[in-house]
């Protein structure tokens, strides 16, 4: 993911509201979100070059996402996927915090990462840039290449969206995708500087990245999860810029979400 918004007890019905943009080089393999054959229980896309996924959930309501750090540190081309990382959480459904703990020990072996894994009840967060696992508070929150509500301007906008968003009782998939169809640049004034130069800061900065013919936003996904247990997901995926399909998925959890 490169763009990650959500809500976590903010809104009366929706105790966990996620909206995320995926970008990637279009001619990366992809698998769009399904329930994995693998792993029956798991519903999310596929990384079909490396195995892994940039977001999902599981029919128990684990679920968890990844962005890539954008800084100027060496990149390592051995580094493992770290669509593993979500992957691996997924299938296995620990505690978060336990899987975090855990994650600590191995987290140099990868590229610079920003991790949430959770339930409806409680979310947790890691960088392997920044410092320990740390539980999420309650609120509206944003993260994109960078660390968890660090303010770039795609995640101010964005947040500042999905905060009035929440003020509507009868929340719309479509108003959610809307905030992250987003198209506009930010001021040059406000650009991160994490070493692309500024044509390239300039191109990643909106939500939702048009891009070029080679890289861009592929899919946006939104999911709901009530407070009675009935979750709601869609993708939307992109080719150059342009909706090709949205897929649909909805079920319940094994109970409803505690308050």
């Amino acid at each position: 993911m490169c763009l990650i918004l959500f809500a976590k007890d903010v809104h009366p019905e929706y105790p966990l509201i996620f909206a995320g943009n995926r970008d990637e080089f279009y001619d990366r393999p992809t698998a769009p979100a399904a329930f994995w054959d693998d792993a029956p229980h798991v519903l999310g896309g596929r990384d079909l070059k490396a195995g892994g996924t940039w977001l999902g959930i599981t029919r128990k309501g684990h679920w968890a996402t990844v962005t890539n750090v954008r800084d100027e540190r060496p990149r390592r081309d051995d580094a493992p996927s770290r669509g593993r990382l979500v992957a691996d959480y997924l299938r296995e459904e620990p505690a978060p915090e336990a899987y975090l703990d855990g994650l600590e020990t191995e987290a140099d072996q990868y590229n610079g990462f920003n991790v949430l894994v959770g339930t409806p009840e409680k979310t947790f967060y890691y960088s392997n840039r920044d410092g320990t696992p740390r539980p999420v508070r309650s609120g509206i929150h944003g993260m994109s290449n960078a660390q968890l509500d660090d303010s770039w301007p795609k995640v101010e906008r964005g947040t500042s969206g999905l905060d009035a968003l929440c003020e509507d009782k009868d929340l719309s998939i479509e108003a959610l995708f809307d905030i992250l169809d987003d198209r506009q640049p930010a001021p040059d004034g406000q650009l991160p500087q994490t070493g692309v130069g500024r044509e390239t800061e300039r191109m990643l900065s909106p939500p939702f990245i048009d891009g070029d013919e080679a890289y861009g936003t592929r899919a946006s996904t939104v999911f709901l999860v009530h407070r009675s247990g009935r979750v709601t997901f869609a993708e939307r995926s992109f080719d150059g810029g342009t909706a090709t399909e949205t897929r649909d998925f909805s079920f319940n959890l094994a109970s409803p979400v505690a308050s």
